[in-house]
């Protein structure tokens, strides 16, 4: 049998054990071409452009129509 604690581990000691743990958010690039905020070696969802070569077309957004 393995030995055990003798007392309860403090929630705030676990949880600065744990710091190193947190999600941190995606690093964003700047794209080259149309510079909105884009994943960095992913292709650009707003202009379709990857390493300054188009790779993907983008479908134009529509327009709603008035009633």
């Amino acid at each position: 049998m393995a030995p055990l604690p003798k007392r309860k581990y403090p929630k705030a000691r676990q949880g600065k054990r744990r710091s190193h743990l947190a999600r941190k958010p995606a690093a964003m690039v700047e794209c080259s071409r149309c510079h909105s905020p884009k994943l960095s070696h992913q292709v650009c969802p707003t202009c379709g452009t990857y390493d300054d070569r188009e790779v993907i077309e983008v479908k134009s957004t529509k327009k709603k129509r008035s009633k």
